[in-house]
């Protein structure tokens, strides 16, 4: 005889397993449930009461899944109450033949019956062969979903219904094609054939749908460009974007250098850009205009896609720029050249270390591969190898040797765990077309967030003669169109002013809005330029903005060689913000290597416009470490006594920098304007 008496805890025990929730019928409340009315369970009073009749049922019933626990492997199932508990038995499915728990219909058929047998029947692979106009219609509209979240292209798949089969006949895959193409017409696209590959059911496809574009419009993605110095990060820019190898010495990387001591040195030491463009059909557009140069005009408005490259510094004395680019252009990707015959050395490692901290996936190329013999080669290899595995990269390294490791790549590179790796020559040519497939394939990263407010990251300014200011930088989110009223700040003291944009452009084309993850470049009205620095925002009007001198961080410190304690100041880059801060408090009393605390930072010199769980970088000569802000103090200032206390929230800041100059206090022309502003202000 059993004690069938039992609490609830206890009924996992003497089941084995947790009560089957797919059986388990409502009676009345949340509290009665019925299991076919073998027995019956109380929650409330915690008891639980079998049917004279069909104890013996009950009793068979609990040996036979107590045999089949110590057969069977553990699985998971989430019971009625909401806890998760571990069972060890095979929950007997719906099918089984004779099942103890499986639900009879009225007619006295199990529930798998005619209704499992009508699921089996439809095979999502055939979904595309010969639709009904109904069935069209919702592809269409699928189609159109897709579209949207991946910014006007996507990778569609024929032959995979995302079950276990995959493949389908050639005749089925031929009736397919024909109707993707029919879908993508419809959708205004362009679909273009990737690969095929035969699996054990049959042929497998992928098309590439992007959207026809219009002139103005076209798929940005950024990619930053990293590595050691004399690794040929310009070199290889200049063979992709402009179509002609380097010689050998230097050629290809003469076109993108923006300064006379570039030329002479062969190093980069500014933030330099240039664009790579696909059509529709992903071929490139960019071609030499026969001088050295291309027309970045012609290249965006014959382009569906746009690759803009953030050409960034390798040597060491650069790094503050690298960092400032890594953070203030916001790239998608980040590309590491590795030289073959130096290999992984240098700042090479500082930049791989960067971009994971602000978790930026990577890929790699190494280049110079016609000039590295085979052993040096195989070592770079290695090294490689074992840092990309390393606990702290945690990587998955795989060699991209042709089209359909292209493919695999790219598909699956956004989960930032794949790392993939090419091994070009800038020189013969050898395997540009693999890196050129691969650009092709990637995809924005960033949310338009197009429903929010407008913001604009400004990351530098010019001053064009006929045109006035001009700031560039990328929107964040929201739609930005021409003559729109936009807040510009936070100023010397955290105020904010109404500013208008009198002109837009794009890579150079001149267009008439910009949405959210697009760079553009804004002349504004009536501003001058001394008002305007690098960390600055744009803000819609229906924004309240405030700049704030303190702010709190979780700070995690990748290397310090010694302590880090209250009063430390160094270097804080968040987005395009670029100012020293001081730590006037922490929550251990000091910090080394590997610490983890939460800081109290103060701004040197400006406020500045943060944002809750922005990732930012803290930086001290060879001291590095990285940090979310977890709070934020604003400072709003306003007229009369607000401006005055605003004021004195960052005089001290603003005192110091005055005695460093000269050891007088004199103050200059913008503030005296300021000031006379404000009693202006006051008066009215």
């Amino acid at each position: 005889q059993m004690d069938i008496s039992c609490n609830s805890d206890s009924i996992g025990r003497a089941f084995h397993q947790p009560v089957p929730v797919p059986y388990i019928n409502s009676v009345g409340s949340e509290n009665d449930c019925s299991v076919t009315n073998l027995f019956f369970y109380n929650f409330k009073t915690d008891e639980m009461n079998v049917d004279k009749t069909k104890e013996s049922a009950l009793e068979s019933a609990v040996k036979s899944l107590a045999t089949e626990a110590t057969e069977n492997h553990a699985v998971d199932r989430e019971p009625r109450s909401g806890t998760r508990r571990k069972s060890r038995s095979r929950v007997p499915s719906r099918g089984d033949e004779g099942g103890l728990f499986a639900p009879h219909d009225e007619e006295g058929c199990t529930a798998n019956g005619v209704d499992g047998e009508a699921d089996d029947a439809v095979d999502l692979r055939l979904q595309l062969v010969d639709p009904s106009v109904e069935l069209f219609d919702v592809l269409k509209e699928q189609l159109v979903a897709r579209l949207r979240d991946g910014h006007g292209e996507t990778v569609y798949e024929l032959g995979s219904g995302g079950g276990s089969k995959r493949g389908i006949t050639p005749e089925q895959l031929a009736l397919c094609e024909t109707t993707l193409e029919k879908l993508a017409a419809a959708c205004h696209s362009d679909a273009v054939f990737l690969r095929k590959s035969t699996q054990e059911d049959g042929e497998v496809a992928y098309y590439l749908i992007r959207s026809q574009q219009e002139e103005e419009e076209f798929i940005e993605v950024r990619i930053a460009v990293v590595g050691n110095v004399d690794a040929g990060k310009s070199t290889m820019l200049g063979v992709l974007t402009h179509g002609e190898l380097d010689n050998g010495r230097g050629l290809a990387r003469q076109k993108l250098f923006r300064h006379k001591h570039e030329i002479e040195s062969g190093r980069t030491s500014s933030v330099g850009t240039d664009i790579l463009g696909f059509d529709c059909k992903g071929l490139v557009i960019n071609k030499s205009d026969g001088h050295g140069s291309i027309d970045w005009q012609k290249i965006c408005r014959l382009s569906s896609k746009v690759v803009t490259f953030i050409d960034l510094a390798g040597h060491e004395k650069y790094l503050k720029t690298t960092v400032f680019g890594m953070t203030g252009h916001a790239p998608d990707f980040c590309m590491l050249m590795v030289g073959s015959n130096a290999g992984v050395i240098g700042m090479a490692k500082e930049h791989l270390g960067l971009a994971l901290a602000l978790s930026v996936p990577v890929f790699v190329v190494i280049t110079k591969i016609d000039m590295c013999p085979p052993n040096v080669l195989q070592e770079t290899m290695s090294l490689l190898w074992r840092i990309l595995k390393s606990p702290g990269c945690r990587k998955i390294p795989m060699i991209v040797s042709s089209p359909d490791d292209v493919m695999t790549c790219a598909l699956n590179f956004t989960s930032e765990r794949i790392c993939p790796i090419f091994q070009v020559s800038n020189v013969t040519g050898e395997n540009l077309d693999l890196v050129k497939m691969f650009l092709n394939l990637l995809s924005c990263r960033m949310d338009a967030n197009e429903h929010k407010p407008a913001e604009f990251l400004i990351d530098d300014t010019y001053q064009v003669p006929g045109v006035g200011t001009v700031v560039s930088g990328t929107c964040l989110s929201g739609v930005i169109r021409l003559n729109d009223p936009m807040h510009l700040g936070p100023d010397s003291v955290g105020r904010f002013y109404p500013v208008a944009v009198r002109s837009i452009q794009r890579k150079r084309l001149p267009v008439s809005e910009v949405r959210g993850s697009q760079t553009a470049s804004f002349a504004l009205k009536k501003v001058k330029r001394s008002l305007v620095r690098k960390g600055m925002v744009m803000l819609s009007r229906s924004v309240n903005p405030a700049g704030c001198w303190e702010f709190e961080a979780e700070i995690l410190v990748l290397h310090h060689p010694t302590t880090i304690s209250p009063k430390y100041q160094a270097v804080v880059h968040c987005g395009s913000i670029r100012q020293t801060a001081t730590i006037i408090g922490m929550s251990l009393p000091h910090m080394r290597t590997g610490d983890k605390a939460l800081c109290h930072f103060k701004f040197f010199k400006n406020p500045e416009y943060l944002r809750l769980d922005d990732r930012l970088i803290f930086r001290e000569g060879r001291t590095k470490a990285v940090g979310t802000i977890t709070k934020i103090y604003p400072c709003i200032p306003t007229s009369g006594g607000g401006g005055a206390a605003a004021g004195a929230t960052g005089k001290g800041l603003s005192g110091r920098g005055s005695r460093g100059r000269g050891g007088t206090r004199k103050k200059n022309k913008s503030a005296s304007a300021t000031e006379a502003s404000a009693k202006e202000e006051g008066q009215t």
